[in-house]
């Protein structure tokens, strides 16, 4: 059976199917409190909620949570499958939040599922295991393999999935599109542009944890010398601001703000048209506004955690800060860890590099691959335009780009400003309908593989 979207009917009760996934505390960063049981769990449920995809398709185990469902398509296998990606851990819950309903309960209510996890990323989990379970249930069978990549620790550095990429890239496998967690569908996009857009991460930043630490005289607070060890860190950290890196404008920013530019009302649309026809200038004024629009154009340094001391009236020996960097396309771990070097301009501190990973390159949006992400939005979202842009997060799709040219970051979930706050913090939330919508999204991918 080949067929279109509208031939087939979706299975009702995907709320409650997402209400039990949420209900599983599938938190990677307490597996060693928790253990396996609620992932053992997780992986259970799902054989029993989609009877067909485990029937149908061939699953492999990659460690102990990662899981690989390839679906043989019509074609041959050498033309590279279509992979799709989510991760069915989520990150803890600080149980003082004041959450409208219990983060693990997976409440139903007013059209939406409520808990950990509804968008990040068991939501976008679920569309894909639904549009499989539907396609299948009618008999359908895709142009080319259709491979299912979920992983169970990518909020704990993604061991999984890399071992999943790893061995598409040992056999020689290339992938013909993959696709991650990443933008979703946004109203308002930016300030003066009207309607929907699809925001479709062609490229991610990379992430970069430095330790910065130095010794220094111990002894009593009350006589200390000129230069502590906390105090050295503490200038360390100081100079490492917003100035440290300069601002360099993306391609896909530029594509970004003509795609705006056109939806644009009053002075904002010739000010988009100039931004884009000028990358220079758009480093410059994003740089100015700061924030996650800034973060878009330059590396970021943030630091996260510091150490030192081991009383209030004892100056400590050793002092330590952890910096967290997500570097812009076009740079790499190499020339950012001297740069920072060259700033902070002390021999005294040493830098350690806890993780670093190269950001990725661009994906193309002119090839086959984003047309068919293009068909996919206006099938489930008639409304919304696909938009280019850099996703500021790591997803577990960077192990694939090292080998894969066409990577993409999209979650086919409307997402208001709100919910995306919630993404990792407090009332995290879907609406039924964005997830009949995503299933849709799919289910029109799939059918409409060349």
């Amino acid at each position: 059976m080949t067929g279109t979207t509208d031939d087939i009917t979706a299975r009702p009760g995907i709320a409650d199917r997402l209400s039990r996934m949420i209900a599983l505390p599938t938190v990677s960063a307490e597996l060693d409190q928790r253990g396996m049981a609620p992932f053992d769990a997780f992986i259970t449920l799902i054989r029993e909620l989609y009877p067909l995809v485990h029937e149908h398709l061939e699953l492999t185990r990659y460690t102990d949570l990662g899981l690989m469902f390839r679906w043989k398509g019509r074609r041959a296998a050498a033309d590279g499958p279509l992979v799709l990606m989510a991760h069915f851990d989520v990150v803890p819950v600080d149980e003082s939040d004041p959450w409208t309903h219990p983060p693990f309960e997976g409440r139903i209510e007013g059209g939406w599922v409520y808990g950990r996890g509804t968008l990040d990323d068991k939501g976008p989990l679920i569309v894909i295991l639904e549009a499989v379970e539907n396609l299948l249930a009618a008999g359908f069978r895709p142009a080319r393999d259709v491979c299912l990549s979920f992983g169970g620790n990518e909020e704990t550095y993604g061991a999984a999935a890399r071992e999943i990429a790893a061995s598409f890239r040992d056999r020689g496998e290339i992938p013909w599109l993959v696709l991650d967690e990443g933008g979703a569908v946004v109203d308002a996009p930016l300030p003066f542009v009207s309607g929907e857009a699809a925001m479709i991460g062609v490229a991610e930043k990379g992430v970069l944890t430095l330790r910065l630490s130095t010794r220094g005289e111990g002894g009593h607070a009350s006589a200390p010398p000129t230069m502590t060890a906390v105090r050295r860190i503490a200038r360390a950290v100081d100079r490492l601001d917003a100035r440290t890196f300069r601002p360099r404008t993306p391609q896909a920013i530029s594509r970004m703000l003509g795609a705006f530019a056109s939806r644009a009302t009053g002075p904002a649309r010739p000010l988009y048209r100039a931004l884009a026809a000028a990358p220079w200038l758009a480093g410059r004024v994003f740089a100015l506004l700061g924030g996650e629009t800034a973060a878009f154009v330059r590396t970021t340094v943030a630091a996260t955690m510091a150490s030192g001391g081991t009383a209030a009236n004892v100056l400590p020996s050793q002092a330590s800060a952890t910096v967290n960097l997500r570097i812009a396309i076009g740079e790499t771990v190499e020339a950012t860890v001297a740069r920072v070097r060259r700033r902070i301009a002390d021999r005294r501190v040493e830098i350690t590099v806890i993780e670093g990973d190269d950001p990725s390159p661009e994906s193309p949006v002119d090839g086959p691959a984003f047309a068919a992400l293009a068909r996919a939005v206006h099938t489930a979202y008639p409304d919304a335009d696909p938009v280019p842009y850099i996703m500021m997060q790591a997803s577990d799709s960077r192990h694939f780009h090292r080998f894969s040219p066409a990577v993409y970051r999209f979650a086919p979930l409307r997402m208001s400003a709100a919910q995306r706050a919630g993404i990792h913090g407090v009332d995290e939330r879907v609406e039924i309908t964005s997830l009949q919508q995503g299933e849709r999204f799919h289910r029109a991918l799939i059918q409409g593989l060349e």
